[in-house]
């Protein structure tokens, strides 16, 4: 399969981190590229570009999209070791193009859709060890219940993480099928009307299991605001609601002043805003795109910049 990637959000991207200014920035989610030609094609002659991808096709992918580019680096690993990755680096621009891309969800063996007669994989870097697979046949019952709650949002998660556990009784969960098969009859009839496929939060939950996504979220954007210079720009596109609600919520705390109680009449806490608040309300893309590319639908950007001492003080 060729690895395509149609970026979202493209120019909404390139106005708040503005390439032409920056001196490093880091596609922490570097994917098949597309937002990291347009990136390097501005950067100005002496910035630097650094793409960071945990899955080996698409680094292998961005490396031949971005052949005769600028000074380009590549580096595999999860941006939830930010810190590690940059070795000290202090860059001023950082994106987070966050789930799952285009080439995953379409190539059948990877495992990530329930459209396709697949593996039950699900892994974004193939070299570890945890797959749905496993998740599906050996987590007890409680715990699937949990992830399919907590992650996807699935109200019958009960029932389904029960029928699970009784079918891999008699015969392993191998397959995408064999999961929606089980999936479609867990919930009933009436309820599979609604709401697209019954697969849906199901897929998500395990995903977000298998890649421990959500805390990699939390600990890559901790880590982008502490690495930043004065300046820098941190923009998130995330794709439902587990995903913006923390970065809504980090993005909160960074950019919040004095939390002393309101009654005390002086500041002790010290507590200064590391950030201020670019987006007021997330961007969503607009019907012409969501038209062009029905993937972006979902899609919400938020952004931040990092604030100076003295900015912080006031």
């Amino acid at each position: 399969m060729k690895f395509r990637h149609k970026p979202v959000l493209l120019d909404e991207v390139l106005e708040l981190l503005n390439p032409a200014q920056r001196a490093m920035v880091v596609d922490c989610t570097l994917g098949g590229a597309g937002h990291s030609q347009a990136i390097s094609a501005l950067l100005p002659a002496q910035g630097t570009l650094i793409g960071i991808d945990q899955d080996d096709d698409a680094l292998q992918a961005a490396q031949q999209r971005l052949a005769g580019s600028g000074n380009v680096q590549f580096i595999k690993g999860n941006f939830g070791q930010l810190g590690e990755l940059l070795a000290g680096e202090n860059p001023d621009g950082f994106l987070f193009d966050l789930g799952v891309s285009s080439w995953q969800l379409d190539n059948p063996q990877r495992g990530f859709a329930y459209q396709h007669d697949a593996p039950l994989d699900m892994r974004m870097n193939q070299a570890t060890e945890l797959t749905a697979y496993a998740i599906v046949n050996t987590w007890p019952e409680r715990d699937l219940n949990y992830i399919f709650r907590t992650y996807g949002e699935e109200k019958w998660s009960a029932r389904i993480a029960k029928f699970i556990v009784r079918a891999r009784k008699s015969k392993a969960v191998e397959t995408t099928t064999d999961l929606v098969e089980i999936i479609k009859a867990a919930i009933p009839v009436a309820a599979r009307r609604e709401g697209g496929h019954p697969g849906r939060r199901v897929f998500q939950a395990l995903r977000i299991a298998v890649n421990a996504e959500l805390d990699s979220l939390r600990q890559g954007l901790e880590a982008a605001i502490k690495l930043s210079v004065p300046g820098g720009v941190v923009v998130v596109i995330s794709y439902h609601s587990l995903e913006d609600r923390i970065v809504k919520q980090l993005f909160r705390d960074k950019a919040q002043g004095c939390i002393c109680p309101p009654e005390l009449p002086v500041c002790r806490c010290n507590h200064v805003p590391e950030i201020k608040i670019l987006t007021r309300k997330p961007i969503t893309p607009r019907p012409g795109e969501v038209a062009e590319n029905p993937r972006a639908r979902s899609a919400k950007l938020r952004a931040a910049i990092k604030l100076s001492s003295k900015e912080n003080r006031g």
